[in-house]
């Protein structure tokens, strides 16, 4: 039976919807301190809604399509206060603290969960720091920007910490430690996925040079119903047989790699919230023989986004570079991509090649991983002067048959890790043949050479997907692996 309401009672409805607020402003959120602050949320169209909160009352009114929204004045971090909501109904927000508020987003590496991490037992059980704060996005994909989200506050303890991201508990427990302030992050992230998938359609569209991303998901699209007529025979012949692993889902409308899918339904409605930075931990779903080279511009793209979406001007965007495993080969130049990003401004590269798992794409030292990506905070964004990444590549000389190689970030000089020679350099000449080279540290530079190359133009640095390479600085933190640009145009 289809229950029909008078026009007048079903308007009284609609009339008296309750101010609502979005899930990110409920019970132990964090708020970013020393910056304004915004507080939105729905009412009725025209509604006069009050914000309370330490002595300061800020009205706003509902504008026609009830959305409404206000600032707080910058709040320096104290103890915990409760904010009020007050339109037609009363909202009481518990336990609201001002501290350094990080987005962590990413793949499975950065979803990487505590309950995984290396010496879980032991980390878990010491993870009792009521000045961490999490707040775990729920995974969804949508075709639009949508403007909420799910998930709820956590307050670190051993109880709580298992599902949260281990490289994003690192950074912030170090952040917390070193700054004396409370910290929180927000978990946005979901693995196998894609950089496109985290971009916003208008930005992807614009580009003529990430053009053919868009291109391959209309090809994929119109592939899906073959696709997924055939996925469904293998299922159905499994379901009889239940022999080996089941068949994989296609690729097809809603999956997590749609261009802006996740963008619109897990960062999209983040961006009114005020914070610090993001880290990121992404990259292997775009190390393939179309992704890697453009990833430097998807990337790059992606970055400028993000912080064109926040309006807060270039924010800290701390990354890290793949980590060693045996992958597809694709690796080393996705590697590139990476580093090539480092030219936006406020950007770090936490380099990972020493803390992989050459059998295992998810390593399970996420401590190190967190430690690299804090270094970087606590030096661009808390002004700490700490040397925060290791030697990164600058240019390269001839002397002769030898080449010197420049870096920046050396700190107070270069060194080998563990005993032996300087391993992972590579030299060629203009026939761009590479050969093994004999290294060694001179000053704060690198001098290669071989025997079967007379002319040297061209230097590469743990190229490979798996690299045997120990170039540190003397903080022991490893040089990134590069090659020039002679050989990067090749």
């Amino acid at each position: 039976m289809k229950l029909c309401l008078p026009l007048a009672l079903l308007g009284a409805a609609i009339a008296n919807a309750d101010v609502r607020l979005p899930a990110l402003i409920s019970d132990h959120m964090m708020i970013q301190r020393r910056a304004p602050v915004r507080i939105w949320g729905w009412a009725d169209p025209g509604e006069s809604v009050t914000v309370s909160f330490e002595g300061q009352k800020i009205p706003s009114t509902a504008g026609s399509d009830g959305k409404w929204e206000t600032f707080l004045k910058p709040t320096a971090e104290g103890v915990p206060s409760d904010l009020t909501v007050t339109g037609r109904n009363s909202i009481t927000v518990h336990d609201v603290v001002a501290g350094e508020v990080w987005v962590a987003s990413g793949q499975s590496n950065m979803e990487f969960p505590m309950a995984r991490v290396k010496g879980s037992e032991q980390e878990i059980s010491s993870a009792n720091f009521p000045d961490l704060r999490f707040f775990l996005v729920k995974k969804a994909v949508a075709d639009h920007p949508l403007d909420d989200v799910q998930g709820t506050w956590t307050i670190c303890s051993p109880e709580t910490i298992k599902p949260y991201s281990a490289v994003a508990y690192f950074f912030a427990r170090e952040l917390s430690q070193t700054q004396h302030v409370p910290v929180a992050v927000i978990d946005s992230y979901w693995g196998g996925t894609p950089a496109q998938s985290w971009t916003s359609m208008p930005t992807l569209q614009a580009d003529p040079a990430l053009k053919f991303i868009l291109d391959d998901w209309q090809t994929t699209l119109a592939r899906y119903p073959e696709a997924k007529q055939k996925y469904d025979e293998k299922l159905a012949q499994w379901n009889e047989t239940k022999v080996g692993n089941a068949p994989g889902k296609p690729v097809g409308p809603d999956h997590p790699n749609t261009p802006a899918g996740l963008y619109n339904a897990m960062i999209a409605p983040l961006t009114p919230y005020a914070i610090r930075g993001a880290i990121w931990y992404q990259g292997e779903s775009n190390a393939s023989p179309t992704h890697a080279y453009a990833y430097r511009r998807l990337f790059s793209t992606m970055i400028e986004d993000w912080r064109h979406a926040w309006g807060i001007g270039p924010m800290p965007f701390y990354f890290v570079q793949l980590a060693n495993f045996k992958a597809n080969g694709w690796w080393p130049l996705l590697r590139e991509s990476q580093t090539e990003t480092l030219e936006l401004r406020n950007t770090a590269m936490a380099v990972a090649i020493d803390v992989g798992d050459p059998k295992d794409i998810h390593p399970t030292d996420k401590q190190t991983v967190g430690h690299r990506l804090a270094l970087a905070a606590r030096a661009q964004a808390y002004g700490e002067n700490i040397v925060y990444s290791g030697p990164v590549f600058r240019q390269l000389t001839t002397e002769g048959s030898r080449a010197r190689i420049w870096f920046d970030s050396v700190g107070e000089g270069l060194s080998a890790r563990g005993e032996g020679p300087l391993v992972g350099f590579e030299i060629a000449g203009p026939d761009g043949v590479f050969v093994p080279a004999e290294a060694g540290i001179d000053g704060k530079t690198v001098l290669v050479s071989s025997a079967s190359v007379r002319q040297p133009v061209m230097a590469r640095y743990a190229w490979a997907d798996d690299p045997t390479a120990n170039l540190i600085n003397k903080d022991g933190l490893p040089a990134s692996p590069f090659r020039n640009k002679a050989s990067s145009e090749r």
